[in-house]
């Protein structure tokens, strides 16, 4: 019988991982940003570059899903969101 992986599974991303996609991200953000690519080679980085959004912003909520189940793991949901005290 296969495995079923939960939606935590099959959405986690290392730190590591996490890292090499902000980093490509930001290596494609910046390509895009110099205004030399072509039409089909922009629409690849978009595409590229959505993808990697979606990776990275699907780990961060996996983070913080984590820090409110940590803060209060009977109500998660109650847990109230961290605010930085900026300088």
């Amino acid at each position: 019988m296969a495995k079923t992986s939960t939606p935590t599974e099959a959405t986690s991303v290392t730190p590591a991982a996490f890292e090499k996609s902000l980093d490509e991200l930001e290596a494609l953000v910046a390509r895009m940003e110099q205004g030399e690519l072509g039409l089909d080679e922009s629409l690849a980085a978009f595409e590229r570059g959505v993808a990697l959004y979606r990776s990275c912003q699907g780990a961060l909520d996996q983070a913080e899903l984590r820090v409110r189940k940590l803060l209060d793991p009977e109500a998660p949901d109650a847990a109230e969101p961290f605010e930085a005290d900026l300088p």
